[in-house]
């Protein structure tokens, strides 16, 4: 065998061995410790019932026929009265002219104001050397969601350099073949393009499920637990010439089947917490609207809200937890809770000794307390700042301690 793998072997032996011995030594330290210690944290409990319901919004549902669709609007963005929100080519190729027409346009717009001077004179040849290295740095990385503002924007640094060394000529002329070729492209698309408008302003969505005319406010008074069950395995074809909706009130409804029970624990007018979690994390405070006669231990009740109709335009049916209460306060281990003369509380590490403080239990997990310190009338000064706090080290042991105890 060569020296150098016999070198090699002995580095890894000696490697191994160290790791081994580590380990070895953090086992036998956590045997040895009669008085593990874990860290106390703030943490919160809710009470919560779960749900699947469906969203009923008021949607206009868009139509239009044409060989390719252009939907102009983002998801969830709010369009005016008479807005244009997508556009309908013939073909491929009346796209491609469409979008080379928009890039001239905004050319001849970058063209127009290096000639006249009105973009800012003092720019230098470093402008251009970061633009052209954010370009690059996005190419490099394949990330292309900036790639058409980022070449504007080193295009228009380029034609402003030209105009503040006198290139006005070469501006002129290249101003004159872009405005030329625009008028040539709007020819040629007029005849190829229609547009498609709104006639009231809201919040455009590209999704339609056919239940646009189905679940509707008008409709909600009518919806019991066995119509939601039915609901659930029914399709609901979609218009195939639906291009898109328009959602018209910014007021939207959650509607759900809940156990009696549950729903007793609601109040019509009061205000429920909902918490998405599936296909939208967020938690939305919904007033209570309706809450239905019961049908066989069920009731179906209606929920509304006026916030973040925008962030969920495409969500229709949700599983959702309603949260009816929460409390807050410092999570510690089940088995670090004691029982000292008659006062329930918990040891903690300060320094080298343990302090009893007591706490009042709040809530209680599979393995875990969720507790408060207990507050004292008159207590003095001193005994508030040995409360419990979160990030205090919470002795867990089955030996025998009491306050004072050393502990390391």
């Amino acid at each position: 065998m060569k020296q150098g793998a016999v070198l090699n072997r002995i580095v890894m032996l000696l490697f191994l061995a160290a790791i081994l011995l580590y380990f070895g030594g953090a086992a036998w330290r956590s045997f040895r410790d009669p008085y593990p210690t874990v860290q106390a944290y703030s943490y919160q409990v809710d009470d919560t019932a779960e749900t699947t319901g469906y969203l009923v919004r008021r949607e206009q549902v868009l139509t239009g026929s044409g060989g390719v669709v252009r939907l102009l609007p983002a998801e969830g963005e709010k369009v005016a009265v008479g807005a244009t929100v997508a556009m309908l080519y013939a073909d491929e190729a009346s796209v491609e002219r469409s979008d080379r027409l928009e890039a001239l346009t905004t050319q001849a717009e970058q063209l127009s104001a290096a000639i006249a001077g009105a973009e800012v004179q003092s720019q230098s040849g470093q402008e251009a050397a970061d633009a052209l290295a954010d370009l690059r740095a996005s190419v490099e990385a394949e990330d292309f969601t900036r790639l058409e503002s980022q070449t504007l924007a080193l295009r228009s640094v380029v034609y402003r350099q030209m105009q503040r060394y006198g290139s006005t000529d070469e501006l002129s002329a290249a101003l004159a073949s872009v405005q030329q070729e625009i008028e040539t492209l709007k020819t040629q698309t007029a005849q190829a393009i229609d547009r498609v408008t709104v006639s009231q302003s809201g919040i455009f969505s590209g999704e339609v499920d056919g239940y646009e005319t189905i679940l509707t406010p008008d409709a909600l008074e009518a919806l019991t637990p066995s119509a939601l069950e039915a609901l659930a395995g029914r399709a609901a074809p979609a218009d195939p010439a639906a291009l898109g909706k328009l959602i018209t009130d910014n007021k939207w409804y959650f509607v759900c089947s809940l156990d009696e029970a549950v729903a007793g624990r609601l109040t019509e007018g009061g205000s429920v917490t909902a918490r998405f979690s599936r296909d939208w994390s967020g938690e939305v405070k919904m007033t209570v609207e309706r809450i239905g006669a019961p049908e066989d231990g069920r009731t179906a009740v209606v929920l509304s809200s006026c916030r973040f109709l925008s962030d969920v335009t495409l969500l229709r049916q949700q599983t959702v937890d309603l949260v009816f209460s929460r409390r807050s306060g410092i999570r510690v281990p089940a088995q670090a809770v004691r029982m000292e003369e008659g006062v329930t509380g918990v040891y903690v590490q300060v320094g080298v000794k343990a302090e009893f403080k007591p706490v009042e239990v709040l809530a209680q997990g599979e393995d875990y307390y969720l507790v408060q310190p207990r507050q004292e009338e008159n207590a003095a000064a001193s005994q508030q700042k040995k409360a419990l706090r979160a990030g205090d080290l919470v002795i867990v042991a089955s030996r025998e301690i009491w306050d004072g105890k050393v502990v390391t």
